[in-house]
């Protein structure tokens, strides 16, 4: 079968001229001379979408995930694979059912009173049906039912088998084949397409998502009925929503779009720096609005989680672009080790400089902080900047939900909605109130260690092993110097506090 699909995959590489991209040599002579006759009108762009479509939906999927890797393909190229549509024919009811009755163990028609066998959407690893239920704590409850596609994990399997053959030719094929990293960028891949197979998993996401937007007041999302839930199934609330792009339904709702878009700023700006968690799939399919114009989402099953050194990274360099500093940006960078320490901060502020000024000489409803991200990868490419797969995905979904917002709104400015939250989280992280949150965060440490010492001191004494003894009391010691360290770290906290203190009673406006 491998082999049978690696034939399929040369024969539409002849067929729509992809050999195109192969660095000039031998193997691209060759092809030109044996398919002499071949002609094509179309841009390379739209031959390679097409191609990738031809190919089935892992091939899809891949081509929507290299659309968000600017940093790795040429923008005309980036532009047209960011067309690529996620939508296969669905799978037969038959198969719905035998998957359904083995999931539980017992007939469907025991769980639901009514199951719509024609889904409601279908997509490459899973397709969705309305349902109602019948047994359990939820019962007559209305439902979204989420069923994996069956036998797609062999063919996932095959096909990342054949992309690594392919990043492999990348590496050694182009000059810049190794530091582009090709072959991690298919085991991201896989790895993303493995997670969307468990659908347990995509029911926590959801699950965690739902607690983070508790009050429902910026995001509601939809409950999930755990005990319904299997790997290969998910059920959760269905809702009586409108699709995020339908703005004459929006209207006729007499829903606010201009309001609807600053807030869909805030949810992805919050997700971010508040829970460094977020939705990282939110193009118009995944996104609706209830009838109240609150936001309502689905497909959980790609999450992006961000560190709190990749929020600081982003704070700092969102910060600097608001306020135009490029010093600022070219230090974040080098901080975050993400350039070489060698590099050269002023011609690396005079690079970013360079790309970014002639977009902010515009005005700000026509700024996309989207764009000015993917110019600065653009830039960092050349000081040789190390591919972020975390901030890759936070990169697509910005351009997500800044399009999104613009197609809402066309006057969208991202900088009064975005700012706020910044400066709130920046605020919780340096300063008095980061070190007081450090500190609670440390202190049960502190109280577990502290009292050991007379114990350790104890056993040391009660030991016959001279060597033993001699260890027992270098951590004695070490422990020791420890105190000596934290009494000192905390009297300098609460001079830190009382001038804080002092501080706010003298200069604080209410």
């Amino acid at each position: 079968m491998r082999l049978f699909r690696l034939f399929r995959i040369l024969s539409t590489v002849v067929r729509f001229g992809l050999d195109e991209f192969l660095p000039s040599g031998v193997v691209r002579a060759s092809f030109a001379v044996v398919f002499f006759w071949r002609s094509f009108s179309e841009p390379r762009g739209v031959r390679l979408r097409r191609a990738l479509e031809t190919l089935g939906p892992i091939f899809v999927k891949f081509g929507q995930l290299l659309s968000t890797r600017r940093d790795l393909i040429p923008l005309d190229l980036a532009d047209e694979l960011a067309k690529l549509q996620d939508a296969v024919p669905p799978f037969s009811s038959e198969e719905v059912v035998v998957i359904l009755n083995r999931a539980y163990a017992r007939p469907y028609r025991e769980i639901f009173s009514a199951f719509d066998l024609k889904p409601v959407a279908s997509a490459s690893v899973a397709q969705v049906h309305f349902a109602t239920l019948t047994a359990g704590a939820q019962a007559g409850r209305a439902a979204a039912v989420k069923i994996v596609r069956p036998g797609i994990e062999h063919i996932i399997a095959h096909d990342i088998a054949l992309l690594d053959v392919v990043a492999v030719l990348v590496e050694a094929m182009f000059e810049d084949g190794k530091r582009l990293r090709p072959r991690e960028v298919v085991v991201e891949f896989g790895k993303t397409l493995h997670d969307e197979l468990d659908l347990i998993r995509e029911a926590a996401n959801a699950s965690l998502l739902r607690r983070h937007f508790a009050d429902g007041k910026l995001l509601y999302v939809p409950e999930v009925y755990w005990e319904y839930c299997h790997k290969e199934v998910m059920v959760m609330e269905q809702l009586d929503a409108i699709a995020v792009n339908d703005l004459e339904a929006l209207k006729a709702h007499h829903i606010d779009v201009a309001r609807l878009a600053r807030q869909g700023v805030e949810i992805f700006f919050t997700q971010v720096f508040r829970d460094g968690f977020f939705h990282a799939d939110m193009h118009p399919g995944n996104i609706f609005v209830l009838k109240s114009g609150i936001y309502t989402g689905v497909d959980f099953g790609i999450m992006g989680t961000l560190s709190d050194t990749d929020k600081n990274y982003l704070a700092q360099n969102f910060m600097a672009f608001f306020n135009r500093d490029y010093r600022a940006v070219a230090l974040a960078h080098i901080d975050a080790g993400w350039v070489p320490r060698d590099t050269r901060i002023d011609e690396f502020e005079s690079a970013i400089r360079t790309v970014c000024e002639p977009i902010f000489d515009k005005p700000l409803k026509d700024i996309f902080f989207g764009n000015v991200l993917l110019r600065l990868f653009e830039v960092s490419r050349r000081f040789r900047m190390e591919i972020q797969p975390q901030l890759m995905q936070l990169q697509k979904t910005l351009l997500q939900v800044e399009g999104l917002g613009r197609q809402l709104y066309p006057d969208l400015d991202l900088r009064p909605v975005a700012q706020p939250i910044l400066k709130r989280w920046m605020s919780r992280q340096i300063g008095i109130r980061g070190l007081i949150r450090q500190l609670r965060v440390e202190a049960p440490l502190w109280a577990h260690t502290l009292p050991q010492l007379p114990r350790l001191l104890h056993r040391a004494l009660h030991d016959d092993s001279p060597r033993r003894l001699e260890e027992a009391l270098l951590k004695i010691e070490t422990a020791q110097r420890t105190q000596t360290a934290v009494l000192r770290i905390i009297a300098g906290v609460l001079a830190l506090m009382v001038a804080g203190y002092i501080y706010l009673l003298v200069f604080w406006e209410p």
